[in-house]
């Protein structure tokens, strides 16, 4: 049975697209790969989802972005974690993880 797919949840894109350019610079396909990828096609990442939280990212300074070719010899807009996007990843993080306890302990309740 394959996976369900779920939407996700509002201001969590963020995060995800930080943590998916935490090891290196990647085009905006290869982060809605990766991000695809990594939750085992649970999450799915359309690109008029994941665009205007780029430029987002990118007003924040917490990314940048250069024009590269790609291995297929096209041109890409590929974007990297700032410093201040290290330091907004991890802060971003610790955020989201008391939400996920949050939800946890209201799911456990009777």
């Amino acid at each position: 049975m394959a996976p369900e797919r779920s939407d996700l949840l509002q201001g969590t894109l963020d995060v995800l697209v930080l943590k998916t350019l935490s090891p290196g610079a990647m085009h905006g396909w290869g982060i809605a790969a990766r991000i695809q990828q990594l939750s085992q096609a649970v999450l799915e990442v359309n690109q008029g989802s994941l665009y205007p939280a780029l430029q987002r990212l990118e007003q924040k300074e917490w990314i940048d972005s250069e024009w590269r070719v790609t291995d297929n010899n096209r041109r890409a807009k590929y974007y990297r974690l700032t410093p201040l996007g290290k330091k907004a990843l991890g802060a971003e993080t610790q955020s989201w993880r008391r939400h996920v306890l949050a939800v946890e302990q209201l799911l456990r309740t009777t």
